[in-house]
Protein backbone atom coordinates (compact mmCIF):
# COMPACT_ATOMS: atom_id res chain seq x y z
CA UNK A 1 0.00 0.00 0.00
CA UNK A 2 1.50 3.39 -1.04
CA UNK A 3 2.44 5.81 1.68
CA UNK A 4 0.70 9.19 1.54
CA UNK A 5 2.95 12.21 1.81
CA UNK A 6 2.45 15.95 1.83
CA UNK A 7 4.16 16.19 -1.56
CA UNK A 8 2.95 15.49 -5.08
CA UNK A 9 -0.18 16.16 -7.12
CA UNK A 10 -2.42 14.03 -4.90
CA UNK A 11 -1.48 16.10 -1.87
CA UNK A 12 -2.41 19.32 -3.70
CA UNK A 13 -5.81 17.86 -4.66
CA UNK A 14 -6.43 16.76 -1.08
CA UNK A 15 -5.70 20.27 0.18
CA UNK A 16 -8.07 21.84 -2.37
CA UNK A 17 -10.98 19.50 -1.62
CA UNK A 18 -10.30 19.54 2.11
CA UNK A 19 -10.11 23.33 2.45
CA UNK A 20 -13.91 23.93 2.58
CA UNK A 21 -14.26 21.35 5.37
CA UNK A 22 -11.65 22.84 7.68
CA UNK A 23 -14.03 25.35 9.28
CA UNK A 24 -17.59 26.75 8.91
CA UNK A 25 -16.07 29.99 7.56
CA UNK A 26 -14.30 28.10 4.77
CA UNK A 27 -17.50 26.21 3.95
CA UNK A 28 -19.55 29.45 3.73
CA UNK A 29 -16.94 31.10 1.49
CA UNK A 30 -16.92 28.04 -0.78
CA UNK A 31 -20.72 28.13 -1.14
CA UNK A 32 -20.67 31.86 -1.99
CA UNK A 33 -17.96 31.35 -4.63
CA UNK A 34 -19.92 28.46 -6.16
CA UNK A 35 -23.14 30.50 -6.32
CA UNK A 36 -21.36 33.49 -7.93
CA UNK A 37 -19.79 31.17 -10.52
CA UNK A 38 -23.15 29.59 -11.41
CA UNK A 39 -24.90 32.98 -11.73
CA UNK A 40 -22.07 34.36 -13.91
CA UNK A 41 -22.26 31.38 -16.26
CA UNK A 42 -26.05 31.69 -16.41
CA UNK A 43 -25.73 35.33 -17.55
CA UNK A 44 -22.77 35.00 -19.94
CA UNK A 45 -23.79 31.84 -21.83
CA UNK A 46 -27.23 33.15 -23.08
CA UNK A 47 -25.58 36.37 -24.33
CA UNK A 48 -23.01 34.39 -26.30
CA UNK A 49 -25.71 32.18 -27.81
CA UNK A 50 -27.87 35.21 -28.77
CA UNK A 51 -24.88 36.90 -30.44
CA UNK A 52 -24.23 33.80 -32.53
CA UNK A 53 -27.91 33.56 -33.51
CA UNK A 54 -27.98 37.16 -34.80
CA UNK A 55 -24.73 36.83 -36.77
CA UNK A 56 -25.56 37.17 -40.52
CA UNK A 57 -23.01 34.50 -41.39
CA UNK A 58 -24.74 32.09 -39.01
CA UNK A 59 -28.14 32.89 -40.52
CA UNK A 60 -26.88 31.91 -43.95
CA UNK A 61 -27.79 35.19 -45.61
CA UNK A 62 -24.75 35.15 -47.87
CA UNK A 63 -24.02 31.45 -47.96
CA UNK A 64 -23.54 30.00 -51.41
CA UNK A 65 -24.97 26.75 -52.68
CA UNK A 66 -22.92 24.10 -54.43
CA UNK A 67 -23.87 25.48 -57.86
CA UNK A 68 -22.49 28.94 -56.98
CA UNK A 69 -25.88 30.66 -56.55
CA UNK A 70 -26.40 32.46 -53.26
CA UNK A 71 -29.27 31.34 -51.10
CA UNK A 72 -32.25 33.64 -51.64
CA UNK A 73 -31.12 34.73 -55.13
CA UNK A 74 -32.46 33.84 -58.52
CA UNK A 75 -30.07 31.81 -60.73
CA UNK A 76 -28.05 34.06 -62.99
CA UNK A 77 -28.61 37.19 -60.88
CA UNK A 78 -25.68 39.22 -59.60
CA UNK A 79 -24.52 39.24 -56.01
CA UNK A 80 -25.86 42.78 -55.48
CA UNK A 81 -29.07 42.79 -53.47
CA UNK A 82 -31.91 44.92 -54.80
CA UNK A 83 -33.02 47.80 -52.56
CA UNK A 84 -36.38 47.39 -50.95
CA UNK A 85 -39.06 49.97 -51.62
CA UNK A 86 -39.24 52.42 -48.75
CA UNK A 87 -42.50 54.11 -47.75
CA UNK A 88 -42.67 57.78 -48.69
CA UNK A 89 -41.77 60.21 -45.90
CA UNK A 90 -44.64 61.79 -44.08
CA UNK A 91 -45.06 65.21 -42.52
CA UNK A 92 -47.17 63.88 -39.70
CA UNK A 93 -44.72 65.22 -37.11
CA UNK A 94 -45.05 68.82 -38.31
CA UNK A 95 -48.70 68.71 -39.39
CA UNK A 96 -50.98 71.18 -37.61
CA UNK A 97 -54.58 72.38 -37.92
CA UNK A 98 -55.00 75.27 -40.36
CA UNK A 99 -54.56 78.62 -38.63
CA UNK A 100 -57.57 80.93 -38.72
CA UNK A 101 -55.45 83.94 -39.72
CA UNK A 102 -53.91 81.94 -42.57
CA UNK A 103 -57.39 81.10 -43.84
CA UNK A 104 -58.38 84.78 -43.69
CA UNK A 105 -55.27 85.88 -45.62
CA UNK A 106 -55.94 83.24 -48.28
CA UNK A 107 -59.56 84.44 -48.68
CA UNK A 108 -58.59 88.13 -48.91
CA UNK A 109 -55.82 87.38 -51.38
CA UNK A 110 -58.17 85.37 -53.62
CA UNK A 111 -60.80 88.14 -53.59
CA UNK A 112 -58.27 90.80 -54.62
CA UNK A 113 -56.54 88.49 -57.09
CA UNK A 114 -59.64 88.02 -59.27
CA UNK A 115 -60.60 91.72 -59.14
CA UNK A 116 -57.97 93.71 -61.04
CA UNK A 117 -58.60 97.43 -61.58
CA UNK A 118 -60.92 98.36 -64.50
CA UNK A 119 -57.97 99.56 -66.56
CA UNK A 120 -55.97 96.36 -65.76
CA UNK A 121 -53.17 98.48 -64.32
CA UNK A 122 -50.57 95.99 -62.99
CA UNK A 123 -49.22 98.50 -60.47
CA UNK A 124 -52.65 99.06 -58.91
CA UNK A 125 -53.39 95.34 -58.97
CA UNK A 126 -50.16 94.52 -57.13
CA UNK A 127 -50.79 97.33 -54.64
CA UNK A 128 -54.07 95.74 -53.56
CA UNK A 129 -52.37 92.32 -53.26
CA UNK A 130 -49.30 93.60 -51.35
CA UNK A 131 -50.81 93.34 -47.81
CA UNK A 132 -51.38 89.60 -48.35
CA UNK A 133 -48.33 88.61 -50.48
CA UNK A 134 -44.62 88.13 -49.85
CA UNK A 135 -42.29 90.58 -51.60
CA UNK A 136 -40.59 87.76 -53.49
CA UNK A 137 -43.83 86.46 -54.97
CA UNK A 138 -45.09 89.99 -55.63
CA UNK A 139 -42.07 90.52 -57.90
CA UNK A 140 -43.01 87.38 -59.84
CA UNK A 141 -46.62 88.51 -60.19
CA UNK A 142 -45.44 91.74 -61.82
CA UNK A 143 -44.96 89.69 -65.00
CA UNK A 144 -48.60 88.49 -65.05
CA UNK A 145 -51.23 90.24 -67.12
CA UNK A 146 -54.28 90.86 -64.89
CA UNK A 147 -56.52 90.12 -67.88
CA UNK A 148 -55.49 86.45 -67.67
CA UNK A 149 -56.70 85.84 -64.10
CA UNK A 150 -60.10 84.20 -63.44
CA UNK A 151 -63.23 86.34 -63.30
CA UNK A 152 -64.98 84.89 -60.26
CA UNK A 153 -64.73 82.45 -57.38
CA UNK A 154 -67.00 79.41 -57.68
CA UNK A 155 -65.93 77.54 -54.55
CA UNK A 156 -64.93 78.88 -51.14
CA UNK A 157 -61.34 78.75 -49.93
CA UNK A 158 -60.72 75.46 -48.09
CA UNK A 159 -57.68 74.15 -46.26
CA UNK A 160 -55.86 71.37 -48.08
CA UNK A 161 -52.62 70.94 -46.11
CA UNK A 162 -51.12 72.81 -43.19
CA UNK A 163 -48.09 72.77 -40.90
CA UNK A 164 -46.85 75.16 -38.25
CA UNK A 165 -45.02 77.26 -40.86
CA UNK A 166 -46.85 76.74 -44.19
CA UNK A 167 -50.31 75.98 -45.51
CA UNK A 168 -52.08 75.19 -48.78
CA UNK A 169 -55.63 76.36 -49.49
CA UNK A 170 -57.74 75.36 -52.48
CA UNK A 171 -60.22 77.73 -54.13
CA UNK A 172 -62.51 77.08 -57.08
CA UNK A 173 -62.67 79.60 -59.94
CA UNK A 174 -64.48 79.79 -63.27
CA UNK A 175 -61.29 78.52 -64.97
CA UNK A 176 -60.58 75.69 -62.53
CA UNK A 177 -59.34 75.06 -59.01
CA UNK A 178 -56.24 76.84 -57.72
CA UNK A 179 -54.00 75.93 -54.76
CA UNK A 180 -52.75 78.96 -52.83
CA UNK A 181 -49.57 78.44 -50.77
CA UNK A 182 -48.94 80.54 -47.65
CA UNK A 183 -45.92 80.76 -45.38
CA UNK A 184 -45.48 82.21 -41.90
CA UNK A 185 -42.99 85.07 -41.86
CA UNK A 186 -40.37 85.37 -39.14
CA UNK A 187 -40.15 87.09 -36.71
CA UNK A 188 -43.54 88.76 -37.27
CA UNK A 189 -45.39 85.39 -37.49
CA UNK A 190 -47.68 86.86 -40.14
CA UNK A 191 -49.09 84.66 -42.90
CA UNK A 192 -48.50 85.70 -46.51
CA UNK A 193 -49.20 84.15 -49.91
CA UNK A 194 -45.98 82.85 -51.47
CA UNK A 195 -47.32 81.21 -54.62
CA UNK A 196 -50.23 79.52 -56.36
CA UNK A 197 -50.65 76.68 -58.81
CA UNK A 198 -53.46 75.01 -60.68
CA UNK A 199 -54.88 72.08 -58.74
CA UNK A 200 -54.11 68.70 -60.25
Amino acid sequence: MPIRTNRGRAAVYRRLWGWPLRSPRHLGASIIIFVVLVVTLGVVIPKVLDRKATDPSAAGQTSASSSGTQVGQLPGSSGVSLPTKQPPPTNAASAAPPAADAQLIAELWAENWIKPPPDNDVTKWLAQLRPYTTEEFLAQMATIDPKNVPDKITQKVAAKRSTVSSADFEVGTDTGKVVITLIKLSPSNEWRVNGYTKAS
